[in-house]
């Protein structure tokens, strides 16, 4: 009986401290909900009240300065006449100045244009006292000139270019030598990015910016900052928005020299005249020591001689349009006729299944622009 009497108690024991573990574990749990939903409301009421009071605030839509254009095109007529305005004033060709700030406002887009209608990434330096802006560029924080509007950033542009010395040597340069122009900003430090003056280059002759400074006369008296261009030479090129601009006649006479630089398979080159030396060359067009005999495939101590063609940019895998074959005469060479269409020596060899040294005969049918069929 003693015996019955234990495992009955052991029994109720076991469950006992069953229902006691099953309670305390669901008190827990709800308790832990408990808590949870508490702290929750704590932060959920504060939460709600500052969405409210949030949303009764009165918000600004921020405004930016300057314009913004949809598109390169637009950007260009924006602004094309005042570029050639300050062509005729201060000799920037209007092509360099509209490709320029193409590619330093990304087409007005951009920060310092849209904010400080600075379409030129031009700095503050040390003569500069007017507004400022503050952007991170090759260093932080870096201070940026600001305008009331665009017009004086392209009109500031002009004065900075011709003041500064190291841009000195450009204004040497043919107004139509975009080119040069180009590769000289580069060179003098205008911006960092080593591929810049094929930018500008690219965007001249993707949108024709180079149609703009031609036929039109640029002043040869002694420059000077606060010159402006006379109103109605201004309102003859407002009033005519539909001419192009190198076609343009009537009352402008045109009186630019003509450009010793000539252009073949859309490359730049020259006729050496008499009195031409590596140096004078160099310094005419702006070009390093290595880049004449390169682009031309001579030795660095080739010799000059008067009416021999010179390449100021590399010449192309093959001929333009147009210029299918060559008929060699008697004393032609390959180089000599590589040098006529523009064409490296080693793309024509190999269109015309040649090696180095092999020379054509009278006669024959040179290929420039597709490989010789096989005989």
């Amino acid at each position: 009986m003693k015996t019955e009497n234990i495992e009955i108690k052991g029994k109720l024991l076991t469950l006992s401290t069953l229902v006691t573990l099953v309670t305390l574990t669901t008190f827990s749990y709800f308790y832990k909900k408990y808590l949870y939903m508490k702290n929750r409301k704590a932060f959920l009421i504060p939460t709600i009240l500052i969405i409210i009071l949030s949303s009764c605030r009165v918000s600004k839509i921020p405004v930016s300065s300057g314009q913004v254009y949809s598109s390169a095109e637009s950007y260009i007529d924006r602004f094309k006449y005042l570029a050639i305005s300050e062509m005729k004033r201060t000799g920037v060709p209007a092509s360099i100045t509209l490709a320029q700030g193409l590619v330093e406002s990304d087409m007005g887009r951009s920060n310092l244009a849209t904010k400080a209608n600075n379409h030129f990434g031009i700095k503050c330096h040390d003569d500069w006292t007017g507004p400022v802006i503050k952007q991170n560029d090759d260093k932080r924080n870096e201070c940026f000139r600001k305008y009331q509007q665009p017009e004086e950033s392209y009109k500031d542009h002009s004065d900075f270019l011709r003041s500064e010395p190291r841009y000195k040597s450009l204004f040497s340069l043919e107004i139509t030598d975009y080119k040069g122009w180009a590769r000289g900003l580069k060179r003098s430090g205008y911006a960092t990015n080593p591929e810049y003056a094929n930018m500008l280059i690219r965007k001249i002759e993707e949108y024709n910016l180079s149609n703009y400074d031609k036929g039109i006369p640029v002043s040869e008296k002694v420059y000077n900052k606060n010159d402006t261009v006379p109103e109605k030479q201004d309102n003859r090129l407002a009033n005519n928005p539909e001419k192009t601009i190198g076609n343009v006649n009537g009352n402008y006479a045109v009186t630019t020299v003509r450009s010793r630089v000539l252009e073949k398979n859309r490359i730049q080159y020259i006729i050496v005249k008499e009195g031409d030396t590596h140096e004078s060359l160099e310094k005419e067009f702006q070009l390093l020591r290595w880049e004449l005999p390169r682009y031309n495939e001579l030795k660095p101590d080739f010799k000059l001689t008067a009416g021999q063609i010179l390449y100021l940019q590399p010449k192309r895998e093959k001929a333009e349009v147009g210029n299918d074959f060559h008929i060699a005469s008697g004393g032609e060479t390959m180089y000599g006729i590589s040098q006529i269409f523009g064409v490296k020596l080693k793309s024509l060899l190999q269109m015309n299944r040649m090696t180095e040294g092999q020379e054509p005969v009278t006669g024959q049918k040179i290929w420039l622009r597709s490989m010789k069929p096989v005989q």
